[in-house]
């Protein structure tokens, strides 16, 4: 009995795979044979193939997106890289324009040192300036050790800024011009004119408002005109003679018309320089 079972099944599976091959042959014949497949056929393919857009749709979805995620992370790789690309560009810029403004300091500082054939001269560098006694102070990178004095006068470019009032080992001290802090520290000056008939003063006072320094004490301003230049008089013997402070600017007389002072436009920028030379008096005067 099992066997007629086992037998029955067999023959079973046996039917069913002739009629399925059977169905496939006839399915390739017909459609051979005619333009359209059969009305069963077109319904088992167009059942396949909305099954395969279902399954497709969502699959594709995924795969959209996983490009579109790859795509903006590509995209945000290359924005940070641009953007550091920016940043070192305009790191560079700026340290081109700061090594351009020191070197056209130090070939103005060059120009100067050429000049200066009477006096013995040294270059420094600015390394400290406090923002509160800006007007006032620096620290140059000269010291004793360098041969750096007290009361040496200092250069910028092409006009006097101050004077070494403290000297270290390694440093010193320098009192500006523009300061208003310590009368000792003013400069005799003098205007030269043509009549050879100089007007002498000293150095008394800085007006911020109009970047000028103020000459004071001025023994008489007769011939004394606009764009005349003002040189240090030697008075006093801390400062060699004819070191090139500014040119006259304009005369200003007091609220009762009798005492005159002569402003001056500096022969350099007060407020912005890095590069110093420090004078002393030539070897004969030593």
């Amino acid at each position: 009995m099992r066997n007629f079972f086992s037998n029955k099944k067999l023959i079973i599976i046996m039917v069913v795979v002739i009629a399925t091959f059977g169905l496939i042959s006839a399915s390739v014949t017909l459609s051979n044979k005619r333009d359209q497949p059969a009305f069963i056929h077109q319904v088992g393919n167009d059942t396949i193939g909305i099954v395969g857009d279902v399954v497709a749709y969502p699959v594709n979805g995924i795969k959209n997106i996983g490009n579109n995620v790859t795509s903006l992370f590509n995209t945000y790789q290359e924005n940070r890289r641009l953007k550091t690309r920016i940043d070192d560009l305009a790191q560079t810029k700026a340290q081109n324009g700061t090594l351009k403004k020191e070197n056209h300091a130090l070939k103005k500082q060059v120009k100067l040192n050429k000049t200066l054939t009477d006096y013995h001269k040294l270059s420094a560098s600015v390394i400290s300036r406090s923002p509160n006694e800006w007007q006032d102070y620096l620290i140059i990178n000269r010291g004793s050790l360098s041969g750096i004095k007290k009361n040496m006068p200092v250069v910028s470019e092409s006009g006097l800024i101050g004077r070494v009032v403290e000297v270290n080992k390694t440093n010193s001290k320098v009192s500006l011009i523009s300061t208003d802090k310590s009368l000792s520290n003013k400069f005799a000056v003098e205007v030269l004119k043509k009549d050879g008939n100089d007007a002498s003063g000293i150095i008394g006072s800085y007006d911020k408002n109009d970047n000028m320094l103020v000459m004071t004490n001025v023994t008489s301003t007769t011939g004394v005109k606009k764009g005349q230049q003002v040189v240090t008089s030697g008075l006093g013997g801390l400062t060699p003679r004819g070191l090139f402070v500014g040119t006259v600017a304009h005369i200003k007389k007091d609220d009762y018309g009798l005492v005159s002072s002569i402003y001056i436009k500096p022969a350099t920028d007060l407020n912005n320089f890095t590069v110093v030379t420090v004078i002393s008096r030539d070897v004969e005067d030593d």
